[in-house]
């Protein structure tokens, strides 16, 4: 959707929340909720440039726009419910216009608070135990911390990506896998705040694929960075890990999306396996997106570690992302295919995490009962 009728249609729901909250209320409280909803607007529109391409000399326009996109998005969503409460309301005979229409702004600012909290909290480390059929003795819990969707701009900078390094360190892994969205912005803007991660250490390495944002944001550019901050980067392709003995193959396709950036990039799951020995397992993708899996089911893989879908967030996204993509959150099976999606390290758009809470993931490989 081009910027005009995107303005158009916000400006079109920030009236119709206006028609339904202000009138029931007196008119002095009515004129002062009118020209703070006129001034959310304000907000909302200084956040539609920039929130795909990060204000970095601006941060303080980012953060308020994007803090008023969060405290929207509530709004918008209890003025749709009061509606239903109304309704309920007028068949019983009560008298809640007024009430109802005062605690629906209240209501969304303390989401946007408890989201904001939850988005800026440090990340949780989430356990995951994928069973694996035929498993070598040496692998039984070979462990992957995985990151994924960290969206490094305006705000998300240095110190969260450190302690997002300091956390994914103290678990000790085999492998570190950072699953695309690092990042929000040029590498000239960036590259500070992306620094921390060239202190990640695992047994066996750090290993990186693209998202979609990397390729807003100058794919080449980025790839050559991660390269230089000591990731391996996987652009359709494997390495075969020798653990204790044991061969891992672990494969990298690009994002999802990447053909339409670069065909060159166009992603393939079994591309990223020529080469490979016949017949080793496990196979282990690092897929950005969770609409790979297709593919990597076909190509005979056992794993695939996505993100991408934030988990949904924050309503009403949360409604929506499924539409689009077949597995939110969580491990799901796919013929023979063990799909984990994680919700996400950081956050992308507004600062705000409700019922989607932030993970960096520990995915630990078993053997699958006989």
């Amino acid at each position: 959707m081009r910027r005009g009728p995107l303005l158009g249609l916000v400006a079109l729901l920030h009236l119709l929340i206006g028609l339904r909250l202000l009138a029931p209320l007196p008119t002095p409280a009515a004129w002062a909720c009118g020209l703070a909803l006129a001034g959310l607007y304000t907000l909302l529109v200084s956040s539609l440039t920039p929130i795909f391409q990060a204000r970095m000399d601006r941060p303080w326009l980012v953060w308020s726009g994007l803090v008023a996109m969060g405290f929207f998005s509530s709004l918008l969503v209890l003025t749709v419910l009061r509606e239903g409460l109304l309704l309920v309301a007028w068949l019983a005979g009560w008298q809640v216009e007024a009430a109802s229409a005062m605690a629906v702004p209240a209501l969304a600012a303390l989401a946007s608070l408890w989201g904001l909290v939850n988005a800026r909290r440090r990340p949780a480390v989430r356990e995951v135990t994928v069973p694996i059929e035929g498993l070598p003795p040496a692998l039984e819990g070979f462990s992957i911390v995985q990151i994924t969707d960290l969206h490094v701009g305006v705000t998300i900078q240095r110190a969260f990506v450190q302690r997002v390094v300091d956390t994914a360190n103290a678990l000790q892994p085999d492998v570190i896998a950072v699953t695309g969205d690092s990042v929000d912005g040029q590498v000239e803007q960036l590259r500070t705040h992306i620094a921390p991660l060239a202190g990640l250490r695992a047994r066996h390495g750090v290993f990186a694929v693209t998202g979609n944002h990397e390729y807003y944001s100058g794919a080449p550019a980025w790839i050559a960075e991660y390269r230089r901050l000591g990731m391996r980067v996987l652009l359709n392709e494997h390495v075969v890990l020798d653990h204790d003995g044991a061969p891992l193959l672990l494969a990298g396709v690009t994002d999802y999306t990447a053909g339409h950036f670069d065909a060159a990039q166009a992603s393939d799951a079994t591309r990223a396996l020529q080469g490979a020995p016949s017949g080793l397992r496990p196979r282990v993708l690092l897929a950005h997106q969770p609409r790979s899996a297709p593919a990597a089911a076909q190509a005979g893989f056992d794993v695939q570690l996505s993100g991408h879908t934030h988990g949904g967030q924050f309503l009403p996204w949360r409604w929506f992302v499924p539409l689009q993509q077949p597995y939110t959150a969580g491990l799901h099976r796919l013929q023979q295919l063990w799909v984990y999606t994680s919700r996400g390290t950081g956050y992308w758009g507004p600062p705000k995490r409700l019922g989607a809470p932030s993970e960096i993931t520990r995915v630990r490989l078993v053997a699958a009962p006989r």
